[in-house]
């Protein structure tokens, strides 16, 4: 009796363990970056009057956006595992961890690039899946087997992939894409740069050891850094081309503006320094950063304060 309730005990705990590393193939804290930009593109659409989707649509349009990131994601660990299980940062990943087999990590995220963009297309519009399904197809085509171990600007051009989302969230309103959207893209086009470099300065040394061609590895830190200064400042001018064009009233224009003063002092501070200190903090304050933007744009969109 004792063995028996010992291998129920054993079994559920495998099952437990199961489930939590299939989550962890979908990179929950990413998803809920790329769900949260979905989420204001599709309430600025809203309230712009772009277009409306209904309680259950809104819902349907979020998930298939989860569900879109976590098939990209667990496409990508399963691609990238050669090179996760040299890295430090990546090894106790399910896959290079051992806990998940490769085939099954391909299958899950090949199930839910389907399923997402099915469900998309038939409850709320075939543009926003159309979309969806180039997201996913170009992080785990163009970026994860192409870009990221061919170039040191494979971040740059990989960087389109995550900058969908918005985009989605307005298609799924407006059933297009309009001028707003795209500049919805390329805030966090050009934001990623100097988010993830930030991260590869301070963890160059894995990404030389695993052969990934990051710029700090291939250029040097000095060459990284002004090139995160550069995009840094394209950030702040695409930001503050919404208020400029219309689109973004006083609450929008102000945060922005301030925002964009701490991040650029942020890359002055990392420019000047020889540490990783800097590179660490700068890449924590990125994604805030993008979470405060985004939460001003939204709030808005609602009060809409003229400048």
């Amino acid at each position: 009796m004792i063995t028996n309730m010992n291998v129920v005990a054993s079994s559920h705990e495998l099952s437990s363990s199961t489930v939590r590393d299939f989550i962890a193939l979908m990179k929950p804290g990413v998803m809920s970056l790329v769900v949260f930009t979905g989420l204001a593109g599709m309430v600025v659409a809203q309230n712009a009057g772009a277009g409306h989707l209904n309680a259950f649509q809104q819902i349907l349009t979020l998930a298939c956006i989860a569900l879109g990131s976590g098939a990209g994601t667990a496409m990508n660990m399963w691609y990238d595992r050669d090179i996760d299980a040299i890295m430090t940062r990546t090894q106790r990943r399910p896959i290079p961890a051992g806990r998940i087999v490769p085939d099954d990590a391909l299958a899950f995220g090949l199930f839910l690039a389907a399923l997402s963009v099915m469900l998309m297309g038939l409850a709320v519009n075939f543009a926003a899946a159309f979309l969806l399904a180039g997201a996913i197809a170009f992080y785990v085509v163009i970026y994860t087997m192409w870009l990221k171990r061919s170039t040191p600007q494979n971040i740059v051009i990989g960087g389109a992939a995550g900058a969908f989302p918005p985009m989605i969230g307005w298609a799924a309103v407006s059933g297009d894409v309009s001028l707003q959207s795209f500049l919805l893209f390329m805030i966090i086009f050009l934001w990623t740069p100097p988010h993830f470099w930030a991260l590869a300065l301070y963890r160059n040394g894995d990404y030389a050891k695993a052969g990934v061609p990051m710029m700090p590895v291939v250029l040097g830190a000095k060459h990284t850094k002004k090139q995160m200064l550069g995009y840094c400042l394209l950030l702040v001018a695409a930001t503050l081309a919404l208020p400029l064009l219309g689109m973004a009233g006083a609450l929008y224009a102000a945060g922005a503006a301030a925002l964009g003063i701490v991040f650029l002092h942020h890359i002055y501070k990392v420019m000047g320094d020889s540490s990783d200190k800097w590179a660490r903090k700068t890449f924590r304050f990125s994604i805030y950063y993008l979470f405060v933007l985004f939460t001003l744009m939204m709030a808005d969109s609602w009060l809409r304060i003229p400048i």
